[in-house]
Formats: C-alpha cells, sequence, structure tokens
C-alpha cells in the first residue's frame, strides 16, 4: 500500500516563508511526476508546480517567482519552498504522485496540509 504524508504547514504573516515536503512510502517500483496542489475555501482545486522524474518543473503563473519545487529521489520526497506568501495563498496543499506500485500506474493523494497566510 502506497501513502503520501504532508508536513510543513501552519500559520504565517504575509511576505514570510514556509516549506512544504512530501514523503511517498509503501509498496513502490517507480515514482513518475510529483506535485503539490491546494484548494481554498470555496474554490475548486488548483495545480501549485509539478516536477518530473528528471527534475522538470512547472509552475501556476500565481505562484512563479515565489514557489520552488523540487526533489529527492533518494527519498521518494518533495518539496515546495513558499517565499512572499500572500493571503491568497492561503489554502490545504495536496501531495500528488505518479506510482506504479503492485504491478500498474496510479495516481495517488496525500491528506492535505492546511497552510493560513495571515494579512
Amino acid at each position: 500500500q502506497v501513502q503520501l504524508v504532508e508536513s510543513g504547514g501552519g500559520l504565517v504573516q504575509a511576505g514570510g516563508s514556509l516549506r512544504l515536503s512530501c514523503a511517498a512510502s509503501g509498496s513502490i517500483f517507480s515514482i513518475n511526476a510529483m506535485g503539490w496542489y491546494r484548494q481554498a475555501p470555496g474554490k475548486q482545486r488548483e495545480l501549485v508546480a509539478t516536477i518530473s522524474s528528471g527534475g522538470s518543473t512547472n509552475y501556476a503563473d500565481s505562484v512563479k517567482g515565489r514557489f520552488t519545487i523540487s526533489r529527492d529521489n533518494a527519498k521518494n520526497t518533495i518539496y515546495l519552498q513558499m517565499n512572499s506568501l500572500k493571503h491568497e495563498d492561503t489554502a490545504v496543499y495536496y501531495c500528488n504522485a505518479a506510482i506504479y506500485s503492485e504491478y500498474e500506474w496510479d495516481n495517488y493523494w496525500g491528506q492535505g496540509t492546511q497552510v493560513t497566510v495571515s494579512s
């Protein structure tokens, strides 16, 4: 069984920084793309950033220049460094990964971690 566990969320003032982590564990043979998504109250879940197994990255326009996604393949872990946080970054942040486990590829989600930015 595969699990994604996020950590690092919390309360921060506008202009501050937070670093999120997401570790994948379980019966994992391979991991392809991994990423971060977020969902604010009353809104749909949206892409924040993704990173391929080779390290190619993609960002939402709203976070470009402020957020950085990185990956440690040896630890099956990704990170999201969030700088210059704004009130509108407040959301539950979810980790996502495409993982080959038990002889098939599947899409996995973490349980989410709350990020609250006070203005």
